[in-house]
């Protein structure tokens, strides 16, 4: 029987356990959720438990990264059931605070993710990214020294996290892990109980729109606009999928190449009935001519995200 992980609710608590653990030489592996895990958190607890010495768990719902629109008190809750998926992993420590807890007073001080937090999803969700930054930088702060590991389906979102780390300098290895999907390719997410049976059937739109993407990269095409419009155009395809975005970016920066001669990042969100959902995948390119051997490429090298 799997032991059930210590559930702490206060942050001088947790505090005063993960220093006790580092004092005594254990390496942290820190996993921040907003609960109702599915396998894709699972796996990140799975790379945490085998990369550390002590797992943390965080379930919190922050309300900051939520729109006035947007699914704050609809937002799937179940920590019965997470705890039992967290047992399952091995997970040392569940961090779960209420929202006094973390925010105790309105916040006057906040942080802001930038110009980066105002381009694609930062569009669409105006302060979403100023909201994540706010509630990771207090998190990391918590947490102290470790290694915090990121699902790679919210890419922009790692992107952002990734710099406030660099640039706050917080004593924290921020580690990107790879999407889990359905058997049918669907990027699994807790936003997936809201799909209708039909909805969810059109949802796997999105990974393919992203696979033709990475097709015209592997015959040859290096316009990132013709490929963000076949993606754009792929989604449009089906009635029940309502279009945000669909572009190819350079991974690091989200700028979008007029020619897409290295690694870039095809990047899709669109809403599907009640759900609006995200997917993503990084393709290296091969170059169409070799210049070293002057052998022609067959394909593209493809991160499936």
């Amino acid at each position: 029987m799997t032991a059930r992980p210590r559930v702490i609710e206060r942050i001088a608590e947790l505090r005063v356990t993960l220093d006790g653990e580092r004092a005594n030489g254990r390496r942290v592996g820190f996993v921040p959720t907003m609960g109702f895990l599915h396998a894709g958190h699972a796996s990140l607890m799975r790379r945490a438990r085998h990369e550390n010495d002590v797992v943390l768990v965080s379930i919190f719902v922050n309300p900051l990264q939520f729109g006035p629109k947007e699914d704050f008190a609809a937002y799937p809750r179940d920590l019965e059931r997470d705890l039992a998926i967290c047992a399952r992993e091995g997970v040392d420590v569940v961090f779960h605070p209420t929202v006094d807890e973390m925010y105790p007073e309105p916040m006057k001080v906040t942080v802001s993710a930038g110009e980066i937090g105002t381009i694609l999803e930062g569009r669409t969700r105006p302060g979403h990214f100023d909201g994540v930054a706010t509630v990771v930088s207090k998190l990391f702060n918590i947490a102290g020294p470790s290694r915090a590991y990121f699902g790679e389906k919210d890419a922009q979102q790692l992107v952002v996290i990734k710099r406030l780390a660099r640039s706050l300098d917080f004593p924290v290895e921020v580690i990107g892990c790879p999407t889990v999907r359905e058997p049918d390719g669907l990027a699994m997410s807790s936003r997936n109980i809201y799909l209708e049976p039909t909805e969810r059937r059109a949802a796997t739109v999105l990974k393919t729109a992203l696979d033709r993407g990475a097709r015209l990269l592997t015959d040859g095409e290096r316009s990132g606009a013709k490929v963000g419009e076949a993606m754009r155009e792929t989604i449009a395809g089906e009635p029940l999928a309502t279009l945000d975005y669909a572009v190819c970016v350079d991974p690091v920066s989200l700028d979008e190449p007029a020619e897409a001669d290295g690694p870039v990042l095809l990047a899709v969100a669109a809403r599907v009935g009640k759900a609006r959902l995200i997917d993503n995948m990084t393709v290296s390119p091969a170059s169409s001519r070799d210049a070293r051997t002057g052998t022609s490429a067959s394909e593209a090298s493809i991160t499936k995200g």
